[in-house]
């Protein structure tokens, strides 16, 4: 039967190399697009959610034609998370002395020389920058540490990321972490809490007294009820007591029944335990709930310097962690600056180095970076199940092991059922036998002598 209305085809999405049309577009369907299991299905999103998934070609058309885009060609994944940046530093390289690299001490002490020189509005103008580098290749949601410099005002770099998250907010989802030192005063820390900071962080491990430093953010976090993220055992060589952070932290979280969200970021030094020490620690951290984050590049890059063979991966034992269902998120840590000069910003670029670095498989390394990753964060899921939030990336719909190696440029990254990105990649070669153009040709004349 014809109900004599006359219906519209959706919008193409169009190809990897076409325009880049489509930021700012609001998207109420997907049709025929592929997931990561390889069906082909019809996508209905509504207020930022979706609402119905269907084999393609099944699904009512609902509502007006606006915002149907025909996404045949394409590959629907979930939008991804970094779950450990540091925007305060980010793409400072530049303003450090070329070397040969330097160790976590090192970019420390690098960071340092240049940090008081670094005012509110230098950290909100490279952080603008590096998020959108960080959403132009898939990433929606963005946990960020900062500093609070013993030079100057100490919040400073909080207040320019506070006013950032706040001019993102509709578009990326930006929580933002005190990263508080041993010697940052517990006032900096409460006064942070009051301006609304998301989370409370530190560093135990280059404290004095580790311990001690991990129970006074605690402290801190019980009194605000705000959730912690600890930069945890970021060395390979294991403590002189022998006891790891990850291990005092997990039996504090306990002791205290904690209830919000306590994550251990780095965990190195999990990767240097022997199978007979590493178990129980393991196990330690599921019992406590702790959520592990593992940041390859900027570990492979700061850890194992001093080592004249065999040098350790720098990572955490991901394996161990997965197998014992310890929620695992994966993220690239720093970008562009003392502590890790190279990174694009590209989630692809994580997953290519967990399956090669950690050898996990390529939905492991996928899941560490989507679904690990707002697990650890405390964020619903986001993907193509009814329900989740409509945060996706489409990538060109070629073999899934390409597209997490990092080969595939083009993406149309949407958040909450916004286009926020739209990247087209057009490329020439030319790599067959060089020909001579006509004109300069030799005629038959001359190669007769």
């Amino acid at each position: 039967m014809h109900d004599g209305t006359t219906r519209s085809a959706p919008l193409p999405v169009g190809g990897p190399d076409g325009a880049a049309l489509l930021a700012g577009a609001h998207v109420t369907a997907l049709r025929g697009v592929r997931t990561v299991d390889g069906e082909l299905v019809d996508v209905e999103i509504d207020a930022g959610r979706v609402t119905s998934v269907a084999p393609a070609g099944r699904l009512p058309h609902l509502g007006d034609d606006t915002g149907r885009l025909d996404a045949t060609g394409w590959l629907a994944l979930p939008a991804a998370c970094e779950p450990h940046a540091h925007l305060d530093k980010a793409l400072t390289a530049a303003r450090i002395p070329a070397g040969t690299g330097e160790d976590l001490v090192g970019a420390i002490e690098r960071w340092r020389e240049i940090a008081p020189h670094i005012d509110g509005a230098d950290v909100l103008d490279r952080a603008r920058a590096a998020v959108g580098r960080y959403v132009s290749r898939g990433i929606t949601t963005v946990r960020t540490h900062v500093d609070a410099p013993a030079e100057g005002d100490p919040l400073r770099m909080l207040d320019a990321l506070l006013t950032l998250r706040e001019e993102l907010a509709g578009s990326v989802t930006l929580q933002v972490c005190l990263l508080g030192g041993w010697h940052t005063p517990t006032e900096v820390f409460a006064e942070a809490a009051a301006r609304g900071v998301d989370v409370l962080g530190g560093c135990p491990h280059l404290a004095p007294d580790p311990r001690a430093e991990i129970t006074r953010v605690l402290d801190l976090a019980e009194r605000t009820g705000l959730p912690v993220d600890l930069h945890a055992d970021e060395q390979t060589a294991l403590p002189d007591d022998g006891v790891l952070d990850v291990e005092a932290l997990a039996r504090e979280v306990i002791a205290r029944g904690l209830t919000q969200r306590v994550t251990a970021s780095h965990a190195v030094r999990l990767g240097s335990l022997p199978p007979d020490r590493l178990g129980p620690v393991v196990d330690l951290v599921a019992r406590a709930g702790l959520g592990v984050v593992t940041l390859p590049i900027t570990n492979l890059y700061l850890q194992g310097r001093d080592s004249t063979h065999l040098a350790p991966r720098g990572l955490t034992a991901v394996r161990a962690l997965l197998d014992a269902g310890v929620p695992l998120a994966a993220g690239a840590d720093n970008l562009r600056d003392p502590f890790n000069p190279a990174g694009s910003a590209d989630p692809f670029e994580t997953t290519s180095l967990l399956m090669t670095a950690a050898h996990l498989s390529a939905r492991e390394a996928l899941d560490a970076v989507t679904s690990g990753a707002r697990t650890v964060l405390g964020l619903p899921a986001a993907g193509l199940s009814v329900g989740d939030r409509a945060d996706l990336v489409l990538v060109p719909d070629v073999p899934f092991g390409d597209v997490l190696a990092g080969a595939t440029l083009a993406r149309v990254v949407v958040a909450g059922g916004r286009v926020v990105a739209d990247t087209r990649v057009q490329t020439a070669l030319a790599l067959g036998p060089a020909a001579i153009p006509a004109a300069e040709a030799p005629q038959p004349d001359q190669l007769v002598r």
